[in-house]
């Protein structure tokens, strides 16, 4: 087992001799056994441990029992405490994820803070059969296939080369202690369904299972490298640098086959989920403009580029537009006032009496919707009224100062204004009997002297 360790770390240029080392230890079996491991074979090392407060007193015993380790091996013990069930609420993140982006973190700070040159933790062979298919499950591609990495910034994991069953027989061979995780028993995590139901079967099946998909894996890994340095030659010759952002020509894109693959990689930089993806690629052979839009930036379709540009960063003009734009996620808008939206189905909605909410008839409104400032002519047809008028006179009846008229938000479909912000909606959008579908958009403020922009989403 010694000599398969070194041979492992040797071959994929883990660490050498002299180099010290920080080894995460939980208490349970694995960690335990790469602590002998390091010890038996030489290396200087020192033990880190999380205290994740979630299993109460079993938890203070871990960090007891990985503090009594150091203290046998004689290397130096950090130690911390998380409160990851407050960490995991306060981020909108997983137990699980939660945990995991405490302990790295930290990790990270002890290693800089004492001069360790990597972090080493135990994962093995079958951690990465389990972490293929969590990741086959979840669709991530071929990114999420390549597996568990044995080198991966300054973390190393030195025991992939051994399975679960390895490594028990040689913790019982040298007879160790280690703790048992009593949630490790528990199937309502994915990963413990994984390794208790379906890998067993598959282990059934064929003994040698989990080697052979690691020789997958690797040969994905390879694949993988390939493909990526295809995709960097192709971003490099289609993603052109203009002024207000990027732009790719729409008839060199139709070149690369499959179109909507290379779309996908492209523009996954600019966080535009697969979904929107797919409907930009579905947009090339049409001449009508569009635009589409991801968490940080906004993807115009013009009639010879697709054009990309960041959100808060509208396109050089003095008088700006800003899109409010219907997705299958919801409505999304990048918008710097502080202005909200929701849907409703309209049967039994009670209309508020509240000027900052304007409620309209969804099927009257053309999307994408467009907010920008008033300009010189611009009218419409208050509610109420039988004709048009001239938002200029609107704004006199209301005694609005020159500059208050220059803060005034429009929100716009198609080429009618449909809101003045805080003020008036138009008499077309309102809601009747018939209507089906609600948009409520709520006012929150007048105050856009920071230029702040924000992205909404909201079903």
């Amino acid at each position: 087992m010694i000599r398969r360790f070194q041979q492992f770390i040797k071959s994929e240029s883990l660490f050498g001799p002299g180099d010290q080392i920080l080894v995460a230890v939980s208490g349970g079996v694995d960690s335990v056994v790469l602590c002998r491991l390091m010890h038996d074979a030489g290396y200087t090392f020192a033990i880190a441990h999380c205290n994740f407060s979630l299993r109460s007193a079993e938890s203070d015993d871990d960090e007891k029992f990985v503090a009594g380790l150091a203290e046998k091996y004689k290397v130096p013990f950090f130690a911390t405490r998380f409160n990851t069930g407050e960490a995991a609420r306060n981020q909108g993140l997983s137990v699980q994820m939660a945990a995991r982006n405490l302990r790295y973190a930290w990790f990270e700070k002890v290693s800089s803070e004492n001069g360790y040159r990597c972090v080493a933790t135990a994962h093995h062979l079958n951690d990465q059969v389990e972490t293929f298919f969590i990741n086959l499950l979840r669709g991530t591609g071929l990114a999420g296939l390549h597996g568990i990495i044995p080198l991966q910034g300054n973390v190393v994991r030195p025991m992939l080369f051994a399975t679960r069953d390895e490594i028990l027989d040689y913790a019982r061979h040298k007879n160790l202690e280690w703790r048992e995780d009593s949630s490790n028993l528990s199937t309502k995590y994915l990963r413990n369904q994984l390794r208790h139901e379906v890998i067993p079967s598959l282990e059934r099946i064929d003994n040698n299972f989990a080697r052979n998909l690691d020789s997958t894996i690797r040969r994905l890994r390879g694949t993988e490298t390939v493909y990526r340095q295809k995709i960097d030659e192709g971003r490099s010759d289609l993603l052109e640098h203009y002024k207000e952002g990027y732009r790719i020509l729409i008839s060199y894109l139709q070149e690369f086959l499959p179109v909507e693959t290379w779309l996908f990689e492209i523009l996954r930089q600019f966080d535009f989920t697969e979904a929107v993806t797919r409907e930009i690629a579905a947009s090339l052979d049409g001449t009508e403009t569009k635009v589409f839009l991801s968490t940080s930036h906004r993807l115009l379709r013009d009639h010879d580029y697709l054009l990309i540009q960041k959100l808060g960063e509208p396109a050089g003009s003095a008088d700006p537009e800003y899109i409010v734009y219907q997705t299958e996620q919801g409505i999304v808008s990048q918008l710097p006032a502080p202005i909200n939206f929701r849907c409703h189905e309209a049967q039994g909605f009670q209309l508020p009496d509240d000027q900052n909410l304007a409620c309209f008839d969804f099927d009257k409104l053309q999307f994408p919707l467009v907010l920008r400032h008033w300009r010189k002519g611009d009218r419409m047809k208050p509610l109420g009224m039988k004709g048009s008028k001239k938002l200029s006179d609107l704004f006199t009846d209301l005694k609005l100062s020159q500059s208050e008229k220059k803060n005034v938000w429009l929100l716009c479909s198609g080429k009618d204004i449909v809101w003045v912000a805080g003020l008036r909606i138009d008499e077309h959008y309102r809601i009747t009997a018939a209507t089906q579908k609600i948009l409520v958009a709520e006012f929150t403020g007048s105050d856009t002297a920071s230029g702040n922009s924000n992205c909404f989403l909201f079903s």
